[in-house]
């Protein structure tokens, strides 16, 4: 797909329903009691993923446009299925859905493609096993497709060994069937989702510092769930808007969680020009409209805490930062490894394509702010944040860019060449 140039950008947009959200949403009023209506589901394949492999459970679930109906058949209604369950290409989907799984009162078998079977499971099998669940891999140890097994839970008290919010929600996903008080200590905050989704339909979940605390209550209840615009896929507008120089857009209805807000934090310190607009709260959580309009960016360190709240956004941010003035520098990355792709060696080797004055680091990459991107052919490693990421890079290059394999944007954007087609027309 070859993506041209842009210089003038004047747009209003909306963006698809938040990830994990979506997920989330799937997943919890599957298990609850009553029916559910989520507004603004993302309809991207890894999201129909989770859908399906509730279905295979048993649960009644209709889409009509965005909008999806869940009769949720409650904590132990769950079916065995059939067959094998298949999350596609998401990692969201196998670890959470192992936390339920793991309480179940059946046999199953979860894998998913050859990006999924190549992550390593280890991270959510020790805890799992810990509460007592028997899971396994079923040709390498600690990778997909993994057996899960009957097995009675226990509450245990867990200290993470690295931010993980899909680690963390399986953990708490299971303590909702275990026995006792469970406990969850994080080294960093990470995305909270869960944690106030489960209180949103009936949980008992408290924060205590960076523990989190669940006390199963028995019962989980149907709500109407709107899930907001997800800032990860805002976030390459927020890029294209800060960095063109003839730019305004306003991102309508975005979810603002402060455990993913990030993007904003760094792209303000950047010396962008951002304003948050008509905040207010829906389903336990914080949205609105974002501002942003084209700034001379600057150099900046990006390390530390911060990491966790913006692990997805490097790889656009990383366009930012090649055509900032000075340099950036970004540290503690080192999940950006275990994505869809290597995410630091795809970005480095890709800028570098097109121009970019860009390193590889153990934990993350150094970048150099040149004043343009050239452009070329540049691949996307079939990892829809990749592509992405490229497209804008291509939008602010002066000779455009073409990316093979552009279409895994399937996954969380299905409409992002849309969106961007729109704007090109716009223009002219």
């Amino acid at each position: 797909m070859l993506i041209k140039p842009i210089k003038r950008i004047k747009q209003n947009i909306t963006i698809p329903g938040d990830k994990s959200i979506s997920h989330r949403a799937v997943m919890l009023s599957s298990i609850a009691e009553g029916e559910s209506k989520i507004h603004n589901f993302l309809m991207g394949d890894d999201c129909l993923n989770t859908v399906e492999c509730f279905r295979k459970m048993q649960v009644p679930i209709e889409i009509t446009a965005n909008e999806v109906k869940i009769k949720g058949v409650g904590l132990r209604g769950l079916k065995k299925p059939n067959r094998v369950l298949d999350v596609g290409n998401s990692g969201t989907t196998i670890r959470l859905m192992c936390g339920i799984l793991a309480g179940q009162d059946f046999d199953c078998v979860i894998t998913g493609d050859n990006s999924i079977q190549n992550r390593p499971m280890d991270r959510i099998i020790i805890p799992l096993r810990q509460m007592g669940s028997i899971i396994e891999g079923t040709e390498r140890r600690d990778h997909a497709p993994l057996k899960i097994q009957k097995s009675e839970l226990a509450a245990i008290d867990y200290n993470m060994p690295v931010a993980s919010a899909q680690v963390k929600s399986a953990i708490l996903l299971a303590s909702i069937y275990a026995d006792g008080t469970t406990s969850v200590t994080e080294i960093q905050k990470s995305r909270d989702h869960t944690e106030r989704m489960l209180n949103y339909i009936g949980a008992d979940i408290k924060q205590e510092g960076l523990s989190i605390f669940s006390n199963p209550r028995g019962k989980l209840y149907a709500k109407e769930i709107h899930v907001p615009g997800d800032i990860s896929s805002a976030a390459f507008f927020l890029v294209l808007g800060a960095v063109a120089k003839d730019a305004e857009i306003m991102i309508e209805g975005v979810g603002l969680n402060p455990t993913r807000t990030g993007i904003v934090d760094v792209l303000k310190r950047m010396g962008a020009n951002i304003k948050i607009l008509n905040k207010r709260v829906l389903n336990n959580e914080p949205i609105g409209d974002i501002h942003i309009v084209g700034s001379d960016l600057r150099g900046t360190e990006i390390s530390g805490d911060i990491i966790p709240r913006l692990i997805d956004e490097i790889p656009v941010i990383a366009v930012a930062a090649a055509l900032a003035k000075g340099t950036t520098t970004i540290r503690n990355a080192e999940e950006l490894k275990i994505k869809e792709s290597n995410r630091i060696v795809a970005m480095v080797t890709e800028l570098k394509k097109i121009g970019a004055d860009i390193e590889e680091t153990d934990d993350g990459m150094i970048i150099r702010g040149k004043d343009a991107l050239q452009g070329g052919t540049v691949e996307s490693y079939n990892d829809h944040r990749i592509a992405m990421a490229l497209a804008i890079a291509g939008l602010l290059s002066k000779e455009g860019v073409i990316i093979n394999n552009p279409h895994c944007v399937d996954i969380s954007f299905p409409d992002f060449f849309d969106i961007l087609d729109r704007m090109i027309k716009d223009e002219s």
